[in-house]
């Protein structure tokens, strides 16, 4: 029989993994295309090599996992579910967006249907914008709708030409339906 101090760290872990796709779209929007965009850019330029600069707030993110899990042995296990909803976020952020959605893995596959496709979609949206600025699409597990983004991005005026947007980022070519026209 499952304890209920038990459910109550695997309730607190999941609650932590969706409260980091807010933490995420956060730091992305006002970190990563703010003041670390210095690392940030290597994302929105192509890559040479399997990493790029932007890996670094993986890194980041990682040691504070770990420094949590450290806190968690001492004896406290809610840093422990928190640890653990941190990790999972970033083990479904690994999958999804680097795997799925810039396709950094060494087979591909591009989602033709349903959700997995709207977010592929919303994220080569992200990057139609050239340099920090007018992007849209900030989440990385959670893509708002494709029109709403063109929309925005017309508005806005910040849109590039899909071709562009492709020949700056190879790896994300492809037939996905991400038009922009």
């Amino acid at each position: 029989m499952i304890s209920w101090t038990t459910l109550a760290l695997v309730g607190i872990a999941l609650a932590v993994f969706l409260v980091m796709e807010a933490v995420a779209w956060a730091a992305h929007k006002y970190i990563m295309h703010g003041w670390g965009w210095g690392w940030h850019r290597s994302h929105h330029e192509p890559r040479e090599g399997l990493f790029e600069k932007n890996d670094l707030y993986a890194v980041v993110f990682s040691v504070l996992a770990i420094a949590l899990f450290a806190i968690a042995g001492l004896g406290h296990p809610v840093v422990g579910a928190i640890a653990v909803g941190i990790t999972l976020y970033g083990a479904f952020y690994f999958i999804v967006h680097d795997g799925l959605v810039h396709q950094r893995w060494p087979f591909r596959n591009i989602p033709h249907k349903g959700y997995a496709k709207r977010l592929v979609q919303a994220h080569r949206l992200h990057h139609a914008v050239e340099g920090k600025d007018g992007a849209v699409s900030f989440g990385f597990l959670y893509a708002p709708p494709v029109d709403r983004l063109r929309d925005q991005l017309r508005a806005a005026g910040t849109i590039e030409s899909e071709r562009a947007a492709r020949s700056r980022r190879p790896e994300d070519s492809g037939r996905d339906g991400a038009t922009l026209h």
